[in-house]
């Protein structure tokens, strides 16, 4: 077959097929061609997902009735002034969006510079361009999108329902007013909850704000500041808690040189920071942006423009980690805001369920001489469901058989520790959570996830500086594993040497153990070799794994063996000095899976509850 050119028309449409895969796409291009022109106010409105109508409106710098002609060329554009593709300062630079739209949809667009009289407006349907005429219209410029792929009806075939594509247009206008908080954005539509985003004033203060409409009012009160510069890249925005956090990743925006990307190797860094502080299958919320020499990072990698490239990615990604690993650290004991929200919830009331009656010959009295009370029922079938904690009733005791386990142990008052961040001690209850009281409200701690968190943070000190140290055992324990578990073991012996934990092999599959962390003694130690063992076994499946990282998750199996049990009671000393200690130790907000060490409700709260406000 004899090659021969293709037709200008069917270069389009395949261009359209590597641009506009979807409506998405089309309004992400439209829109930055907007913020390129220096709008201030941007109005996005889709009909049918944007499958019928797209439409975005701004007063950005216009087009003259020559450059409106030549906007609809392919590869005619304004934004490589002087031809450098290594020194990108645009968004759209490939010149590629409105052919390849106008070859699949028809493409109306109308547009007045400052200086003109009047406007000036083109339409291009099919790929077929039309004459530029003469029109009245304000500064700026309005481009309407219709009957997208009604070119190419076989692209149709492949778009999901309105709903979903009208959610994925809310999605990237989102992510650039983001990146842009100093412009306007407002949408509207079919299937999508109109929102305005009004313009904030440059600095941390307006970006802040802008990331609280967008990612939600919740956001402002569980954020960390990043800021940090190094060999000319600077990094700058806001993370969430590593207890603020969601089950997603679409949470995580990066903005890269004011261009918002979706990049594997920025996404690895923030799971690697947050590593030690979330579980595996949580994702944080963070919004930061990138600025650097553009000629350090290539934005052409990609048709979409969605991806970027750097020059130097080891030190982007190290750079990132280090920036949030700092700004947990600087957190310290914080906790998420979202739990006591959550706790409060639990506890307000609900509609109860309708009550079927119940003979009286046949209920169970829940009180001994029950008929000596008239009119009194029993908390089972009235006050549980009054207060909305039905589903909490099987977790009760008995009331006519009260168990140990239920009965709070008080502590004295101590009016000096009360302004304390975490208050003073006052009760512990069912042997596991530590009440406390602050100036402004109480505090409620879990007393084995923050103590394995503090013995965890201990011996990271430990290890960093002078060595764990180690206590030998009077009588060395002899733990049995799988054989292939205890060769793993021994095959680590010296690493786990530097981690306080000495073993020895003793036969076929039984290791002995000799040594181990002086602030592990007293815990379950064949519990921790298996533990040990399987955090070996997963290095084998990630062998990739920093050796630092792969220490750490020893040591956080190892943590929890020496942590305070779930079930022991303590004095109230012990539970005031827990508190301090967790004052002082970064990261004590969350234990090592991530989950809160404690929720904090204040007073307001609690008396808005009891209906006292």
């Amino acid at each position: 077959m004899a090659v021969r050119r293709l037709d200008p028309v069917l270069v389009d449409r395949i261009a359209a097929g590597e641009v506009v895969e979807r409506p998405a796409a089309a309004v992400k291009e439209l829109v930055e061609n907007a913020i390129d022109a220096g709008a201030s106010s941007i109005e996005i409105a889709v009909e049918a997902g944007g499958r019928r109508l797209i439409r975005i409106v701004d007063d950005g710098a216009g087009m003259t009735p020559e450059d409106l002609e030549l906007a609809v060329e392919r590869h005619a554009t304004s934004k490589i002034p002087d031809g450098d593709l290594f020194a990108i300062g645009t968004l759209g630079f490939r010149g590629e969006a409105l052919p390849s739209i106008g070859a699949v949809a028809r493409l109306a667009i109308t547009t007045r510079t400052a200086e003109a009289e009047t406007g000036s407006a083109i339409v291009v349907e099919a790929g077929v361009k039309g004459p530029v005429r003469p029109v009245a219209a304000p500064k700026g410029t309005k481009v309407e999108v219709t009957d997208l792929f009604a070119a190419t009806p076989a692209r149709l075939k492949f778009l999901k329902s309105d709903r979903a594509e009208a959610q994925a247009v809310a999605e990237v206008v989102k992510r650039l007013a983001i990146a842009h908080p100093t412009i306007r954005f407002t949408l509207t539509g079919e299937h999508v909850t109109s929102f305005t985003c009004p313009p904030e004033p440059e600095g941390e203060h307006g970006f802040l704000r802008r990331l609280s409409r967008v990612l939600g009012p919740e956001f402002n009160d569980n954020a960390m500041a990043v800021a940090v510069e190094r060999e000319g890249v600077r990094l700058t925005g806001f993370a969430g808690l590593p207890t603020f956090h969601r089950g997603t990743s679409t949470h995580i925006h990066f903005v890269v040189n004011g261009r918002p990307v979706r990049d594997k190797l920025l996404l690895g860094a923030v799971r690697g920071a947050y590593a030690d502080v979330m579980a595996s299958d949580r994702h944080p919320v963070l919004a930061l942006m990138i600025d650097c020499d553009p000629r350090a990072v290539d934005v052409n990698v990609h048709p979409a423009k969605t991806e970027v490239r750097f020059r130097d990615p080891a030190f982007v990604r190290g750079f990132v980690v280090a920036a949030l690993k700092e700004a947990i650290v600087r957190s310290g004991f914080r906790s998420a805001t979202t739990g006591g929200a959550r706790t409060l919830e639990s506890l307000r009331p609900q509609a109860a369920p309708p009550v079927r009656p119940v003979s009286v010959a046949h209920r169970a009295p829940s009180f001994r001489h029950t008929h000596a009370f008239a009119g009194w029922q029993a908390p089972h079938d009235t006050m549980l469901r009054s207060a909305g904690l039905a589903e909490a009733q099987a977790s009760l005791p008995d009331i006519a058989a009260p168990s140990a386990d239920s009965r709070a142990a008080f502590a004295e008052p101590d009016a000096g520790a009360e302004h304390a961040p975490l208050g003073a001690a006052r009760a512990q209850i069912h042997g596991t959570y530590i009440v406390a009281q602050t100036q402004d409200g109480i505090v409620i701690v879990d007393q084995h996830a923050a103590h394995e968190r503090l013995v965890y943070e201990r011996l990271k000190r430990e290890r960093a500086a002078s060595g764990i140290a180690r206590q030998l055992l009077l009588i060395p324990e002899v733990v049995d594993l799988d054989p292939v578990d205890a060769d793993r073991v021994m095959a680590e012996a010296a690493t786990l040497e530097s981690l306080g934990l000495v073993l020895e092999p003793f036969g076929p599959g039984a290791i002995l153990v000799r040594e181990v962390p002086a602030a592990l003694a007293g815990g379950r130690i064949k519990a921790l070799v298996q533990d040990v063992a399987d955090a070996l076994a997963e290095w084998g499946q990630g062998a990739s794994t920093p050796l630092e990282e792969r220490l750490d998750a020893v040591l956080s199996r190892m943590s929890c063996h020496g942590s305070v049990r779930a079930g022991r009671r303590m004095k109230p000393e012990e539970m005031n000095a827990l508190l301090r200690e967790m004052e002082t130790t970064p990261l004590s907000g969350q234990c090592n899976h991530g989950r809160p060490t404690y929720v904090e409700l204040k007073l307001a709260d609690i008396e808005r509850l009891f209906g006292r406000r």
